[in-house]
C-alpha cells in the first residue's frame, strides 16, 4: 500500500515537471516573438542557460530567428547562445547550420555582434581544435580590425585573442596589423593592453630586425607595461609575470626599465634604493645587450656621493666584472676614489676583490690593500678572507714589491687569528707559496668561470608557447595550459611564427655597441664551492713522469722560501705516487680517529667519513682494528690495519670534497688538543 502511494506521488511529480517544462517552452517561445528587443534577447538567453534536453528541442527555431534579428542586441545575445547550445548538444548545432550562421555574423555591421560571434566561435574551436571553424583570411582580418575600434573592451579582448591565432602571409601584412593594433596599448583596461602586447609580440617575429618600424614598435611596448605597475597589487603581480616573459624574449625596452630603476635609486627609503641598485646589476648580468648602459647608470649613481648608494653600486659592479672580465675596467679609477667612504663589510670586501683581481692595472694597489690591513683584526670575517686572497694575488703578480706585505697578512691570518676558516686559508696559501709558487699562480690566478643569473630563465620552447598565452593564467604560472588544465580538451600547443629577420636573434635595435660580443655561451659556475677545495691541490691521480718538471719563473723565486716554517708537510707534497698519497691520507685518518676516541669524541661521524674514504677507493678492512683504549695523556701507539682492494666502490665526485674533509678534521682535532 505504501509503495503504491509512493509511485503515485512520483508519477504526479513527473507529470507536473513535464507540464511545467512545456509551459515554460511555450512562454519563452512566445517571448522570442515579442516586439521588444530586450524581451527577445532575454528569452533566448534564458533558454540557452537551461541545460535540459526538452528545452533545446524548442530552442532551435527561436534561436535561428534571433541570429537574423534586425536588432543587434538580439543578434549578439543569440551568438553567445549558440556556444552554450553547442556545449549541450554539439551535433544538434552542426545539423541546424548554426555554425555557418555564426561565421556570417563576423561580417555583421555591428562591432559587438562581430565580437560575440568571434567569442562563440573561439570557444567552440577550443573544444574542437580540428574543426577549423576560424578560417581566418586577410578579408576576415580586415573586418575584425575595423570592428576593433568600435566595440567594448571585452569585445576588443575577444578580437585581439582571435588575431593572435592568425599567421600573416608576409612581413608587410604583419606590419599593417601591428599598426592597427598599436593604439590598444594606451587602453585603460589592463586585459586589453596585455592582449595587444600578445598580438604585437607574435607579429614582430615576422618583421625584419633591421626595419625602422621594428625598433619603433619595440620602444612603444615599454610605457604601457611600466604603467601597469601603478595599478593594484594583484595587477602588478600579473604584469610583472608577463613582463618577465617579454624581457626574456625582447630586450629592446630595457632602457625604459633602467630609467625607472635609476629614479627609484633616488628615493628616501634606503632598503628600496638598495633593491633598485641590485636590480640594475641583475639587468646587466642577465641581459648582455644592456650591460654597458647599466654600468653607465651605476656610475651616475656613484657620482651622487650618497654613501649607501655608492656602496651598493660597488657590490653590483664587482659581479659585473665577474660576468664580463676585461670589459669595463675603465671604471676602476672612479671606484677607487670612493674607497675611504666604504664602511659596510660587503662593500669593503667587493672593493678589495676588485683591487686584488686587477692589481696589475692599479699602480698603488699595494697601498690600497695595506690601508685595509692596518685594522685587520677589526674587520669582519668576510673582509679578512677577501683581503688575504687579494694580497696573495698581488704578491703573485708583483712578487718583488709585496713580499713584506704578504708575510704580514699570512702572519696575521695564521698566528694572530682565532677564526678557523681564516687560519686554514692562510696555511693553504702559505704552503702553496712555499712549495711551488708556479703551481700557486696557476691555482690562485686561474681563469675563473663566469657567473650567471639564470634562475628565472625559461626554456626557449616553453617561452615561445607562453608568449602566445600572454594575459592568461599560463603567463602567470609560467606553465603551459596542459600543466594545470584538467584533461586534454581545449588545450592547444602554440608556437611563434618563424622570424623574417636574421635567424632567431632577439637582439635589441639600439644596442649596436654589443653587436661584436661573442655568441659563444659562457661557462657558468655550477655551484659556489669552498675555495679551500681548489687550493689544496691534492690530486689523487698518479703524477706524470715524462719530462723534467717546469722551472720556476724568476719573478717568483722570492716566494719559494718557507715564509713561516713548519706546517702541513704531511698533507701537501709535490711528488708522491698514488699509493703513497692514499696511504698517507689514510694514516692521518686513523690518527685522527684514535685521537678522537681517546678524547671521548667518537660519535660515529669520523667513522662514517672513514667508510666514505674506503668506498671511494674500493678498500675494505681485511681484519679487525686492534686499539688499546683508553689512551693515557701524551701516549701514542702505532696500529696496522690490513686492507684489501675487493671492497665496493662508490663513485662520488669531486674528490676535493674528501680532501677538504681531511683538512678540516685535522684542524678540528688540533683545536680540541690545544
Amino acid at each position: 500500500m505504501t509503495d503504491s502511494k509512493y509511485f503515485t506521488t512520483t508519477k504526479k511529480g513527473l507529470t507536473s515537471y513535464y507540464m511545467l517544462i512545456d509551459k515554460m517552452n511555450v512562454s519563452l517561445t512566445q517571448d522570442c516573438e515579442d516586439p521588444n528587443p530586450l524581451i527577445r534577447a532575454l528569452a533566448v538567453r534564458t533558454m540557452g542557460c537551461i541545460r535540459v534536453d526538452k528545452i533545446t528541442e524548442y530552442l532551435c527555431e527561436p534561436l535561428r530567428k534571433c541570429l537574423k534579428d534586425e536588432d543587434p542586441y538580439v543578434r549578439k545575445t543569440a551568438a553567445v547562445c549558440v556556444a552554450k547550445l553547442h556545449d549541450i548538444n554539439a551535433q544538434l548545432v552542426e545539423d541546424q547550420g548554426f555554425l555557418d550562421t555564426l561565421k556570417d555574423l563576423i561580417s555583421d555591421s555591428n562591432p559587438m555582434v562581430v565580437a560575440n560571434a568571434v567569442a562563440a566561435l573561439s570557444e567552440i574551436a577550443e573544444s574542437h581544435p580540428n574543426s577549423n571553424l576560424l578560417d581566418l583570411n586577410p578579408q576576415t582580418i580586415n573586418k575584425l580590425l575595423t570592428a576593433l575600434n568600435e566595440c567594448t573592451e571585452w569585445g576588443q579582448i575577444f578580437i585581439l585573442d582571435c588575431l593572435a591565432n592568425y599567421t600573416p602571409r608576409d612581413d608587410r601584412e604583419s606590419q599593417s596589423i601591428c599598426e592597427r593594433v598599436t593604439p590598444r596599448l594606451s587602453h585603460a583596461n589592463s586585459a586589453v593592453v596585455l592582449s595587444a602586447v600578445k598580438v604585437l609580440m607574435k607579429f614582430m617575429e615576422m618583421l625584419p630586425k633591421d626595419l625602422d618600424y621594428y625598433g619603433t614598435l619595440l620602444k612603444k611596448l615599454a610605457p604601457p607595461l611600466v604603467t601597469l605597475l601603478s595599478a593594484e597589487p594583484e595587477l602588478q603581480y600579473v604584469a610583472l609575470r608577463n613582463i618577465n616573459l617579454i624581457v626574456q624574449r625582447r630586450y629592446g625596452y630595457t632602457n625604459a626599465v633602467l630609467a625607472e630603476l635609476k629614479e627609484y635609486a633616488t628615493e628616501v627609503d634606503v632598503d628600496f634604493v638598495r633593491k633598485a641598485v641590485r636590480a640594475i646589476g641583475r639587468c646587466a648580468i642577465k641581459v648582455e645587450q644592456s650591460a654597458e648602459r647599466c654600468v653607465s647608470t651605476l656610475l651616475d649613481l656613484i657620482q651622487t656621493k650618497v654613501n649607501y648608494v655608492v656602496q651598493e653600486a660597488i657590490v653590483v659592479i664587482k659581479d659585473i666584472f665577474r660576468k664580463y672580465p676585461n670589459k669595463y675596467e675603465s671604471v676602476i679609477a672612479t671606484l677607487c676614489e670612493n674607497l675611504d667612504s666604504l664602511d659596510e663589510p660587503e662593500a669593503r670586501a667587493a672593493m678589495i676583490w676588485i683591487v686584488g683581481e686587477y692589481a696589475e692595472r692599479i699602480d698603488n694597489a699595494d697601498e690600497l690593500l695595506e690601508s685595509f690591513l692596518e685594522g685587520f683584526h677589526d674587520e669582519s670575517t668576510q673582509v679578512q678572507l677577501q683581503l688575504l686572497t687579494a694580497i696573495v694575488k698581488l704578491f703573485l703578480k708583483k712578487p718583488t714589491e709585496t713580499q713584506e706585505l704578504v708575510q704580514q697578512v699570512l702572519s696575521l691570518a695564521t698566528q694572530d687569528s682565532d677564526n678557523p676558516d681564516l687560519r686554514d686559508r692562510g696555511y693553504i696559501y702559505w704552503r702553496l707559496l712555499s712549495t711551488d709558487p708556479v703551481a700557486a699562480k696557476e691555482v690562485v690566478l686561474a681563469e675563473k668561470p663566469l657567473i650567471s643569473e639564470e634562475t628565472d630563465l625559461i626554456e626557449p620552447t616553453l617561452l615561445e608557447e607562453l608568449i602566445c598565452h600572454i594575459g592568461t593564467l599560463a603567463s602567470v604560472y609560467h606553465k603551459p595550459p596542459s600543466a594545470f588544465v584538467e584533461g586534454s580538451r581545449g588545450v592547444q600547443h602554440k608556437r611563434l611564427p618563424g622570424s623574417a629577420g636574421s635567424g632567431e636573434s632577439v637582439e635589441s635595435p639600439d644596442t649596436g655597441s654589443a653587436a661584436g660580443a661573442s655568441d659563444a655561451p659562457p661557462a657558468v659556475i655550477p655551484s659556489q664551492g669552498d675555495l679551500l677545495g681548489d687550493l689544496l691541490n691534492l690530486d689523487l691521480t698518479p703524477p706524470a713522469t715524462t719530462g723534467p718538471p717546469p722551472p720556476a719563473t724568476s719573478g717568483l723565486q722570492l716566494g719559494a722560501m718557507d715564509l713561516l716554517g713548519g706546517g702541513l708537510d704531511s698533507l701537501v707534497c709535490s711528488s708522491r705516487s698514488l699509493a703513497e698519497r692514499t696511504g698517507q691520507v689514510l694514516k692521518h685518518s686513523l690518527v685522527c680517529l684514535l685521537a678522537l676516541m681517546s678524547l671521548g669524541l667518537n660519535d660515529g661521524t669520523f667513522l662514517s667519513f672513514l667508510a666514505f674514504f674506503f668506498f671511494n677507493f674500493g678498500l675494505a678492512p681485511a681484519g679487525p682494528l686492534q686499539v688499546l683504549t683508553p689512551l693515557s695523556p701524551n701516549q701514542s701507539i702505532e696500529v696496522a690495519l690490513p686492507l684489501s682492494t675487493v671492497g665496493p666502490v662508490m663513485k662520488m665526485d669531486p674528490l676535493n670534497n674528501l680532501q677538504v674533509t681531511v683538512f678540516y678534521f685535522w684542524n678540528f682535532l688540533r683545536t680540541k688538543l690545544q
